[in-house]
């Protein structure tokens, strides 16, 4: 993973592809050149790089984690996440149920969260260099930066409910994570009376929660042992 934790803003991002591109493009043009040399030699490539002499790697090739809790490491499917940041791909998992849905536990009652996306100004996590070589540009939009922080809110309790339906799990870990900060789980889950969770209609211990993996979110439930008896 590259720039996990580090925002180097579009153009930033460019020059690491046009690196990327450079090197890919030159392993194919010499694996062009390889190609071409064994017709040369009155070869058949297919011979000499065949898919089926290729060494198979399964996932009991691998070996072990050397950091990773046994009890999430024993499914094969990664975690899914919900988040409502931009840009987001892939598979989501859980969803946000339809106030009015015919499967939504609390239909009827007041639902009242709202989605929201910060609208950041073209200068946003982009370097101070290119800001200043493009701030009086007609072509400084093309550093926006295509990140922006999301989430989903209410204002106080009489918001009501928000309800979240959850694919099929296997463990049961089930993570919420607050915006903005790096330290926000404690305040804005653990210590907030006004905040309750539910699974499955049943009101959870909050004294089982805990700040995981790191201190913007909080564990609700480890595995489905905790959460089936609560």
């Amino acid at each position: 993973v590259v720039m996990r934790n580090w925002h180097p803003g579009p153009l930033g991002f460019e020059l690491s592809a046009d690196a990327f591109s450079y090197v890919y493009s030159k392993a194919i043009l010499e694996a062009l050149d390889m190609i071409e040399g064994a017709f040369s030699n009155g070869k058949d490539p297919q011979d000499t790089w065949s898919a089926s002499k290729r060494k198979v790697v399964l996932k009991r090739s691998l070996p072990a984690p050397l950091h990773c809790d046994p009890l999430y490491c024993s499914v094969d499917q990664p975690p899914s996440c919900l988040n409502y940041e931009k840009p987001t791909f892939g598979y989501w998992g859980a969803r946000l149920e339809d106030p009015n849905g015919s499967l939504n536990p609390h239909k009827g009652e007041h639902q009242n969260w709202e989605l929201w996306t910060e609208n950041n100004d073209w200068t946003y996590m982009v370097d101070k260099q290119d800001v200043a070589v493009y701030q009086d540009s007609d072509e400084k939009e093309k550093c926006r930066h295509l990140d922006a922080c999301g989430g989903i809110s209410a204002a106080t309790k009489e918001n009501g409910m928000a309800v979240f339906r959850l694919p099929k799990m296997e463990v049961g870990l089930i993570v919420i994570c607050g915006c903005c900060g790096k330290d926000v789980g404690e305040n804005m889950f653990l210590n907030n009376t006004s905040l309750e969770f539910q699974y499955n209609s049943q009101s959870m211990d909050r004294s089982t929660w805990d700040i995981w993996p790191n201190e913007k979110c909080v564990r609700i439930t480890k595995s489905h042992s905790v959460s089936s008896t609560t």
